[in-house]
């Protein structure tokens, strides 16, 4: 049996790095809910949005297009 607890923290689907940017394709099990998470080491700027799951990929790899 799976707490509650656990089922909310982010499973990573996917991740990506490069020039200092590092995005992550996660999935919370709890709510079903697919988002993408991007820190860009050089600024510090560090986001993450939820994305309609069949959208998923296309948000992982253009990410700051969703963001706006």
């Amino acid at each position: 049996m799976q707490r509650t607890s656990d089922s909310n923290i982010p499973v990573e689907l996917d991740r990506r790095e490069g020039d200092g940017m590092l995005v992550s394709l996660l999935w919370r099990r709890a709510r079903n809910v697919v988002s993408v998470a991007v820190h860009d080491g050089r600024t510090g700027l560090e986001f993450e949005l939820e994305v309609p799951p069949h959208r998923a990929l296309d948000a992982f790899h253009h990410p700051f297009v969703y963001a706006a």
